[in-house]
């Protein structure tokens, strides 16, 4: 089965509904090695979601991520509105014109999601950023299309979790955790255990 808008905007307010619950949860991960406000700032953009849903564009699902990408554009505080809203304009764009997405093209928009973020931080894989369980998970999503679309995004979940476990062994080499160096180490990155959780999540609640 395909996704279609009414499947996208569910699992936006699923998202943001994870969001802010763990956002206490994801400000301790970051006190570790950042500011410690990462969930703060993460959900705030989410809340502001839940707040002008009856505003947003539902006419199309790339309008319906761009106003979204908007939206957590300007409330989401510190480096995840950036982060965030670009990969959210970026899934928009590639959503133009596509009233519904297979599996394989579900993994597609994820890695244009990648490719927003590192076009705006520069980011790659193994720097210890929230890209360390995109990345594997929009890769696991896409080599497993031929699978019904629950399936593949299991499979996607499973990958995103273990890169953010990854991550325990990595040196950060970008945003705030770069101040305390070998610090970092055996502390996960707190962006992509939001990414490796909002996964799970999604798929218990979809």
């Amino acid at each position: 089965m395909n996704a279609k808008l009414e499947d996208v905007m569910k699992t936006v307010n699923l998202m943001a509904d994870i969001v802010i619950e763990n956002e206490v949860y994801f400000c301790e991960l970051d006190g570790v090695a950042g500011d410690g406000d990462f969930g703060m700032s993460l959900s705030k953009g989410f809340k502001q979601i839940k707040r002008d849903w009856e505003e947003l564009d539902k006419e199309s699902i790339s309008g319906f991520l761009k106003s979204c990408g908007m939206i957590i554009t300007e409330y989401c505080g510190g480096a995840s509105g950036p982060i965030w809203g670009s990969a959210f304009r970026a899934m928009a764009k590639y959503a133009k014109d596509k009233e519904e997405l297979s599996p394989l093209e579900i993994g597609e928009l994820l890695a244009e999601a990648v490719a927003g973020i590192q076009k705006r931080g520069g980011a790659k894989l193994g720097d210890k950023t929230l890209l360390d369980a995109l990345i594997p998970a929009s890769e696991a999503v896409k080599d497993n299309s031929q699978m019904s679309m629950v399936e593949a995004l299991k499979k996607g979940a499973d990958a995103g979790v273990e890169g953010a476990e990854k991550t325990k062994e990595i040196v950060a080499s970008k945003g705030r955790a770069t101040y305390v160096g070998e610090r970092s180490l055996s502390h996960p990155d707190a962006g992509a255990v939001a990414i490796g959780l909002i996964f799970q999540e999604l798929i218990k609640r979809f």
